[in-house]
């Protein structure tokens, strides 16, 4: 039986991300002919963890450093590995995804968001400055991303981006593993309390969240990071902070504990241009935990969930209106049950990891072969 080599490198993301790691590296190392390794950048050492071998690079302080010294080790590192197939997932890591090609290797880029969309968001940009460095990426994107050998999306607005490009896109959607947050807890054990997991930036809609808290005067659990740190001094001078229960990062054991205890899931995200048609993970990590969500009114997640019953859509700008779906459900009991049932049972039809992980596979099949 032939073995193969693979490796996933990231020089941005957490050595446990959920699509990096708990998703695509623990789906692929249970494939008995690949020896799975992903390279991180995080200064907590080496280590093999489910059935994948962690190699650790050491972090740097700065942007700018990771984007040069980081990106350089991670290369060095890939190298001395001398695998079959290449997956990387970070845009800094184009240079390195294409050294590795001039290597003669297999190399799939897994493009996590739109960038050039992202970088116009960035509110700290001068608005012509974000303007030109989002064009000037988009072009460099669009221009190396024809060099590697499969292109991975989360979304179909990015498969539909890139399709012109490259002949080999496959979208590969960021639902939950089943066993991870599914849970049983029943309804009349759950708290009247709301969640938000994931990152804490003002785009995500967390400053309106919490101003809505003064009004549906109801606890939120708040998992995540601030980016930018200081964020979080700006949301402690609101009065809904009183009402936030703050966890910081947590593990996902973790989460799945929040999940267990509340009744409301929040993903009220701004309708910027790389969120509009975005399928934010958190809002089926929610619907498996088996609660209703309260999500923002964009067309694309009223299309994705149609049939379901298992959200309120609302304008994310509007603390009084996020506050009035709150009360409404946490008013109505039954309803809330109802949807937070329907929720799950979405998730265990359609909205899983199962199918997601068989595309994954597909396309390295396709590639060792």
């Amino acid at each position: 039986m032939k073995m193969f080599k693979i490796t996933h490198l990231t020089s941005a993301h957490p050595r446990y991300d959920t699509r990096i790691f708990i998703k695509e590296c623990c789906s692929l190392a249970k494939v008995k002919e690949y020896n799975l390794s992903l390279i991180v950048a995080d200064k907590l050492g080496d280590e093999e963890k489910e059935g994948v071998h962690i190699f650790d690079v050491g972090s740097v302080k700065g942007r700018m450093n990771r984007m040069f010294k980081t990106t350089k080790k991670v290369f060095e590192k890939a190298k001395e590995l001398d695998s079959d197939l290449y997956h990387f997932h970070d845009p800094e890591l184009i240079p390195v995804g294409l050294k590795l090609k001039k290597l003669g290797k297999k190399v799939i880029f897994d493009i996590h968001e739109d960038v050039p969309k992202q970088i116009k968001a960035k509110a700290y940009m001068n608005p012509l400055f974000r303007g030109i460095i989002s064009k000037l990426y988009e072009n460099y994107e669009n221009l190396t991303c024809k060099k590697f050998d499969a292109l991975i999306v989360p979304t179909p607005l990015l498969k539909n981006k890139f399709r012109s490009l490259h002949a080999q896109v496959v979208q590969v959607t960021n639902y939950p593993v089943l066993k991870e947050l599914i849970n049983n807890t029943p309804w009349e054990m759950r708290k009247n309390r709301i969640c938000h997991i994931g990152s804490l930036a003002q785009t995500r809609g967390i400053k309106e969240l919490v101003e809505s808290l003064e009004k549906s005067k109801v606890i939120l659990d708040l998992c995540g990071n601030f980016r930018p740190p200081s964020f979080e001094d700006e949301l402690i001078a609101l009065q809904g902070w009183k009402y936030v229960d703050f966890h910081g990062f947590s593990s996902r054991n973790e989460v799945k504990e929040v999940l267990s205890c509340v009744k409301v899931g929040i993903v009220t995200l701004h309708p910027t241009q790389s969120y509009l048609e975005a399928i934010p993970v958190k809002m089926f990590e929610y619907m498996a935990a088996g609660i209703p969500i309260i999500a923002s009114d964009f067309k694309f997640y009223r299309e994705l969930l149609k049939g379901y019953d298992t959200a309120f859509f609302v304008d994310p700008l509007n603390p009084d209106a996020i506050a009035d779906a709150v009360v409404s459900l946490l008013n109505n009991d039954k309803k809330a049950n109802k949807m937070g049932e329907n929720a799950k049972k979405a998730v265990l039809e359609r909205f899983n990891w199962t199918e997601e992980e068989n595309k994954l596979l597909k396309i390295y099949r396709g590639l060792l072969r």
